[in-house]
């Protein structure tokens, strides 16, 4: 199977996902922001899908499952000498689809300040190896504050430093409830 046509069908799977979330999600959300590679910017979009919260035992937490797709633009950085590997295979350039799923935790406290403030963590999967995302997993960390109809994130992609190069993307996310 050519590389287009592994493409074309990530592409038409992540579609069918994303149009079938906002029927089963709890809260469905657009997000639009620029990440960062070692300070070179590129423009990044995601769906993201969160679902209904449990309690975590007695901990004062609770989980969601949490699901995403997303894509980050390619760079090019020809101009800059210490972006060329000869013994890597890998470049800057290409754009990146991202998949994954894992879950979101929040404080359990409706009436608390920090209640807004969450974590999630999810493996990932995607199409497109960049320097930034060398391996075909990745992880992504979110550190983010919810409100009501928006939030803001602070999301890292990276695989963990288990296979090189690991660059990894950095990026700022703005995101706004879809209804």
């Amino acid at each position: 199977m050519g590389t287009m046509q592994r493409y074309m069908r990530f592409f038409v799977a992540a579609v069918l996902a994303v149009a079938a979330m906002p029927a089963c999600a709890a809260r469905f959300e657009l997000q639009l922001g620029r990440s960062y590679m070692d300070n070179h910017g590129a423009n990044t979009v995601f769906l993201e899908g969160v679902f209904a919260e449990h309690m975590l035992g007695n901990t004062g937490l609770t989980w969601s499952p949490d699901v995403s797709l997303g894509w980050i633009d390619g760079r090019d950085l020809a101009r800059h000498r210490h972006y060329h590997y000869a013994h890597y295979s890998y470049s800057a350039h290409p754009e990146a689809w991202i998949g994954a799923a894992g879950a979101r935790l929040r404080f359990a406290d409706e009436n608390a300040w920090y209640r807004p403030l969450f974590f999630s963590f999810q493996p990932a999967v995607h199409g497109g190896r960049t320097l930034a995302l060398s391996s075909s997993y990745e992880f992504v960390s979110t550190l983010g504050w919810q409100a009501k109809y928006w939030s803001v994130q602070i999301r890292h992609i990276s695989n963990g430093d288990l296979h090189v190069p690991n660059r990894g993307e950095t990026m700022l996310l703005l995101g706004i409830t879809l209804p």
